[in-house]
């Protein structure tokens, strides 16, 4: 699995957890709804740390939580 996939696989994990909709995230971190299913749908492979930021203030939640799981924890590197 690649950075972008964990990445997306966790913000639809945080918004299942939440129990909230995709738009319902958008919506809390002030994000055009597209903006967030770019990411999602694989239209936008590098979502800037910025915006990942806002999701987690939409999330109520830190940088350190959203990035602090095993999937992250394992990827490879990317310099070989």
């Amino acid at each position: 699995m690649n950075l972008i996939d964990v990445v997306r696989n966790r913000i639809l994990q945080l918004a299942h957890e939440n129990h909230i909709t995709i738009n319902k995230l958008a919506e809390n971190a002030g994000l055009a709804p597209s903006s967030l299913k770019s990411i999602l749908y694989g239209n936008s492979n590098n979502p800037t740390l910025r915006t990942i930021k806002i999701l987690c203030d939409g999330l109520g939640i830190t940088l350190a939580e959203f990035f602090d799981t095993a999937e992250f924890n394992e990827l490879e590197q990317e310099i070989k």
